[in-house]
C-alpha cells in the first residue's frame, strides 16, 4: 500500500473540514484518480467535491492517470477567478 498525503485548498478545505488528509491506495499502480476515489470514500465532506478536480502531484500539475507512490503529496486546487 502507498500512503499519500492529500492537501485541500480554499473551498475544498471548507467542504472537507481539513487542510490535509492521509489515504492509503494500492501500491505499484495507483493513480491520482485512485487517490481521489479513496478521498471521497474516507474524508467527511469529500463527496461534495466536483467530479473533475485540478490536481498537483508533488507540486506539478498532473492528469488523473498519473501514478502515485508511497510518500507522495496530491494537492487539490479549486478553480481560480478574479482579475
Amino acid at each position: 500500500m502507498a500512503r499519500v498525503t492529500v492537501r485541500f485548498f480554499a473551498r475544498y478545505a471548507e467542504l472537507t473540514g481539513c487542510e490535509t488528509a492521509a489515504v492509503l491506495v494500492p501500491g505499484s499502480s495507483a493513480t491520482v484518480g485512485d487517490v481521489l476515489t479513496r478521498v471521497r470514500e474516507t474524508v467527511p465532506g469529500a463527496r461534495s467535491l466536483p467530479p473533475r478536480l485540478l490536481a498537483a502531484l508533488n507540486l506539478r500539475q498532473v492528469k488523473h492517470d498519473a501514478i502515485v507512490k508511497d510518500g507522495d503529496e496530491v494537492a487539490l486546487l479549486p478553480p481560480l477567478s478574479g482579475g
